[in-house]
């Protein structure tokens, strides 16, 4: 299929400084803006010309941003944070450049562990009848699968940092490791949620839109001074990913794109696994599940700095930082919404007006005027 014609000029902000991009990725569903900005080559209309480079985890795609290998990458939302405040790794100011999806995430429990929790009706039940400490796996320590399994483990009354052994494994080995009797559970996005129960290897009984609906997951992201050196550049970038992402939204494009990103160059599985869960099959499961989204009108894209500066008071809460006055201007900082309303006007891309409120699974209340002090400590479980 062709790609629509750009709405903007590529020199609409001035020449590009640089039009060859090398993008990283990790081998998920939500890599699906990526992949169709590539397969479709929406970038040309900017004047880019994209490179996409599968990375084998989230810590070789956080190393090779750092090293410049990588100019910009599908990442983790809590990994660019991690990096900005030198978690892990050396510190470096970081980007987000836009939002690529929200929701898609799953919660999965090894068959006896659902077996369980099933009989015993809560979690700490169901966890006592293992008969040692559960084991349970997220994919980078700063990261959204992280920060929704302890969440999710916190409102279900288990601490995840004294009642469980948390370990991190890349996306593709997920699956692997719990047919290995290697976990009870794991949070991880699609489509290993879904091949787990297809190979018969354990359930998904909880979504990530039931912690937090509508949650921002990856992002666009770069090194700061990448945006600094190539203002123009970043400008275009976005523009062509917003493009792909209007893409996504259109009639019978999701099942085409899970055709694609069944291919060995991205996925590698089965095109029905990933088509699943990129339909309304989530809504369906659960009443709090909610699909994942690539677009809606411009709704998902919007990098809002209330969303990155929550990702920092979870940090506080299971102690990797102390507690600091500054989570607003840190997100401020690192979240481009300038450049990304500037890019988003020139492909005609609406900018939300405002953002409610939302109310997680806890019934604790994150806004844009939540105030930050304190938030980490409300908490009845935290460090």
């Amino acid at each position: 299929m062709n790609a629509p014609t750009s709405l903007a000029s590529p020199l609409a902000s001035g020449p590009l400084e640089k039009t060859h991009l090398r993008l990283g990725f990790v081998a998920l569903s939500d890599a699906a803006p990526l992949v169709a900005a590539k397969l479709l080559e929406f970038g040309h209309a900017h004047g880019l010309t994209l490179e996409l480079s599968r990375q084998p985890s989230w810590a070789a795609v956080r190393d090779k941003l750092l090293s410049g290998d990588l100019d910009a990458a599908h990442a983790l939302y809590g990994l660019v944070y991690g990096v900005q405040l030198g978690l892990g790794g050396p510190q470096t100011d970081m980007a987000v450049l836009m939002v690529l999806n929200r929701n898609g995430q799953g919660i999965t429990l090894s068959n006896r562990l659902a077996d369980a929790l099933a009989e015993q009706r809560t979690l700490p039940k169901a966890l006592a009848t293992l008969g040692r400490k559960p084991v349970f796996a997220q994919t980078f320590p700063t990261g959204t699968h992280a920060m929704w399994l302890y969440y999710w483990l916190a409102s279900q009354g288990v601490d995840p940092l004294r009642d469980i052994e948390s370990v991190v494994i890349p996306p593709p080995q997920m699956v692997a490791a719990l047919a290995d009797d290697k976990l009870d559970g794991l949070c991880v996005g699609e489509p290993w949620n879904a091949m787990a129960e297809a190979e018969g290897v354990g359930r998904t009984i909880a979504y990530t839109s039931e912690v937090w609906p509508d949650h921002p997951e990856k992002v666009l992201a770069c090194r700061r001074d990448f945006v600094s050196a190539n203002p123009n550049t970043a400008r275009a970038l976005v523009q062509t990913m917003l493009e792909a992402c209007r893409w996504l939204d259109g009639a019978g494009h999701r099942e085409e794109i899970a055709r694609w990103l069944a291919r060995p160059e991205y996925i590698g599985i089965d095109e029905a696994l990933i088509a699943a869960r990129l339909g309304d099959e989530i809504a369906a499961s659960t009443p709090r599940g909610l699909p994942v989204r690539f677009f809606d009108d411009g709704a998902v894209n919007y990098p809002h700095a209330f969303e990155g500066a929550w990702f920092v008071t979870q940090f506080e809460r299971w102690g990797m930082i102390d507690a600091r006055a500054d989570y607003a201007q840190i997100a401020a900082r690192v979240n481009q919404t300038q450049l990304y309303r500037e890019a988003a006007a020139g492909v005609g891309v609406a900018v939300p007006a405002g953002h409610t409120a939302q109310v997680f699974i806890d019934g604790k209340v994150w806004g844009d005027s939540t105030p930050s002090a304190g938030y980490a400590q409300s908490f009845t479980i935290r460090r």
